[in-house]
């Protein structure tokens, strides 16, 4: 079974060069960290609500992507809520939790890693499709749910709702698209209380950061 990050990055994965779609550093932080905390909540070992996210379960589930933040949790001497958590894991895992879920995705024989090179010098990374099989499923379980009144999986409500969230579909949606499911978006996301506590807690940083921005400076 894939985690969170790896169905994430391939739900944005380009399968025709192998490239991925750009979507903004900071997102993509944000929706890595939540899939990690939301793959320990489905695995016992977090709860969480509006207010807090509470450990459960301290034993390590033997799985390098959500190991880390699991002992994190554990080691906290105080109860935070999952917006702390997901600020804190995307600054200090997001690049660790990106380049494992890779990596298990090239094991998995499901990409390749390819270096190219630009002028000698300037080298940039390609993930091509291997096994189409597990990427395409990816996209077509999400798009079906999403384009159609299918019930979910609560981890299709869980992909959805940290998609929606961190704004990843506008990045491989048109924007006709995007406004065509919105409402779905909408009824999809209030299907788990979980998931919409990770993804209020992803949309209360984005408008915390946008105030900031507009804020005037000090005189």
């Amino acid at each position: 079974m894939l985690r969170f990050p790896e169905e994430l990055m391939l739900l944005i994965l380009d399968d025709e060069d192998g490239r991925f779609a750009r979507v903004p550093d900071r997102q993509l932080r944000y929706a890595l960290a939540g899939g990690v905390l939301m793959d320990l909540a489905l695995e016992n070992r977090i709860d969480t609500d509006l207010k807090q996210l509470m450990l459960v379960d301290p034993a390590p589930l033997g799985d390098s992507l959500l190991d880390a933040t699991l002992a994190d949790i554990a080691a906290a001497e105080e109860t935070h809520d999952a917006r702390f958590w997901v600020e804190r894991t995307a600054l200090r895992s997001a690049e660790a939790i990106r380049e494992a879920a890779l990596d298990r995705l090239v094991e998995r024989g499901i990409l390749q890693r390819q270096e190219d090179r630009f002028l000698w010098v300037f080298r940039s990374r390609r993930y091509p499709v291997i096994d189409d099989r597990v990427e395409r499923e990816v996209k077509l379980r999400i798009m079906e749910i999403l384009f159609s009144d299918q019930i979910p999986t609560p981890r299709d409500v869980v992909i959805i709702g940290l998609a929606h969230a961190c704004n990843l579909f506008e990045q491989i949606l048109s924007a006709r698209e995007v406004e065509h499911i919105a409402p779905r978006i909408d009824e999809v996301r209030r299907l788990d209380l979980i998931s919409q506590a990770m993804a209020q807690a992803i949309s209360d940083i984005e408008v915390s950061l946008a105030l900031a921005m507009h804020m005037p400076p000090y005189s």
